[in-house]
């Protein structure tokens, strides 16, 4: 018999009287030596169940850098709502005491911030002949897998939440806007450099934001730390005056910040314009119309397939209020109250306008200081592991033939204080499309 083992190579069993080890053909007792296919019988004993809902976590984890810096709090039992508590700092105390006056307290004055948990989760199904015969742990695999995506999905949750912070640094301050960001010029490129950062350190220090065990820290793209890391004045977390406590995935320190890199940081990606193709082009000079006549019939564009896009043209971001395959109508926003006069030529290029300068890929940098924002705890409701049996089902699988392993998981992560955290965007050396 194969038994199913960890990453160290341990049996995965436990040592009371009759208890069950996973193996790859099913559950051997190892008091009796009866082998039950797994699924069947008893199933996963209490002990089993804790291990692999500890591996689920321990998978989940590594993904989490988006989560890392937040204030953490236990799902609350039986509840939907979770409050975050935010406390204004205390006022300069300017009066000087009266000799043997004792001089008026004061109270802490404190905010909730409450937010709505949502859920979320998946699963795999695993049937009774691969449970049976294949040579590895399926399940111990498959929760493995499970974790990964729990951690990406939770680490997402969060990233949205604070890429939507409300404090923009655009390169250097170069620029005013997304859109106007470049990349891969001869020169004049915003890329992240030392200044940017510094630029985002003041406006922190500025806010008294707290720094983070003496640091602020940022989570960054490697498409955005190879633009940053040749500065001379990087250093490499071996270079630290203590080197003793690294958080997970950093990489390095500069202007008092501490970088972790995660593959999963924030990229703003416009989508391709047509079926055919990334971008349009004119076929008519347009003279301060919002009318503008496209190619889009040999660009794969359809009646309406351009609704809701922002486009670049001749300089200028407008909104798509209306189109045909030749045609489109801009607006000055979403809410279509003005339109958009836009003066081009025929030829000129229509530019995807999600993101930067010619629809070039936007990177999102964060910097934090302390209590900028909260989460919910994996454990303690946070993530389970669900394992249900085979035919567990009922006769909805009348034959045992379907076991399913999976995770679900309450979440929810909140900005608390805006001022505590700048997000800084910028162009890369790379294109690395969305995520």
């Amino acid at each position: 018999m194969n038994y199913a083992t960890n990453e160290s190579g341990a049996f995965l069993q436990h040592f009371a009287s009759g208890t069950l080890i996973q193996g790859t053909e099913g559950v051997s007792d190892n008091t009796t030596g009866k082998v039950t296919p797994y699924g069947q019988g008893e199933g996963l004993s209490a002990e089993m169940q804790t291990y692999y809902s500890d591996y689920l976590i321990d998978n989940a984890e590594p993904y989490l850098a988006h989560d890392l810096f937040a204030q953490k709090h236990r799902i609350p039992g039986g509840a939907k709502t979770i409050s975050f508590r935010k406390y204004d700092p205390l006022p300069k105390r300017m009066t000087p005491i009266t000799e043997g006056v004792t001089p008026d307290g004061q109270n802490l004055r404190v905010s909730v911030v409450e937010a709505t948990i949502a859920q979320y989760g998946g699963y795999v199904e695993l049937t009774d002949l691969l449970i049976m015969s294949a040579v590895d742990n399926n399940l111990c695999m498959a929760t493995k897998l499970l974790g990964a995506q729990a951690g990406r999905t939770l680490d997402t949750i969060s990233r949205e939440v604070l890429a939507g912070g409300t404090n923009v640094q655009y390169g250097e301050n170069a620029v005013s806007a997304r859109y106007l960001l470049t990349g891969g010029k001869a020169s004049g490129n915003h890329y992240l450099t030392v200044d940017c950062i510094r630029r985002a350190v003041r406006f922190l220090k500025s806010q008294n934001a707290e720094k983070i065990n003496g640091s602020y820290v940022a989570i960054i793209h490697p498409d955005v730390s190879y633009d940053l890391m040749n500065d001379p004045s990087w250093k490499y977390p071996n270079q630290y005056a203590d080197p003793a406590h690294i958080f997970e995935g950093e990489i390095g320190k500069i202007e008092g910040v501490r970088f972790i890199e995660s593959g999963e940081a924030k990229i703003f990606h416009a989508p391709d314009l047509g079926t055919k193709t990334r971008t349009l082009s004119v076929t008519a000079a347009s003279n301060a119309s919002a009318n503008v006549s496209i190619n889009g019939s040999v660009a794969g564009v359809t009646d309406g397939s351009l609704v809701g896009r922002w486009v670049l043209i001749g300089g200028q971001k407008a909104y798509v209020g209306t189109n045909t395959a030749t045609s489109m109508t801009l607006f000055t926003d979403s809410t279509k109250t003005r339109q958009m006069p836009v003066t081009c030529s025929a030829n000129d290029i229509v530019y995807p306008g999600e993101a930067g300068a010619e629809g070039r890929d936007v990177y999102a940098t964060l910097i934090l200081g302390d209590n900028a924002y909260g989460t919910t705890e994996l454990g303690y409701g946070g993530l389970e592991h669900i394992v249900k049996q085979l035919g567990s089902a009922g006769t909805s699988d009348p034959l045992n033939q379907r076991a399913t392993v999976g995770w679900k998981a309450n979440k929810v992560t909140v900005r608390l204080v805006e001022a505590f955290m700048v997000r800084i965007e910028t162009a890369s050396t790379f294109e690395s499309g969305a995520n």
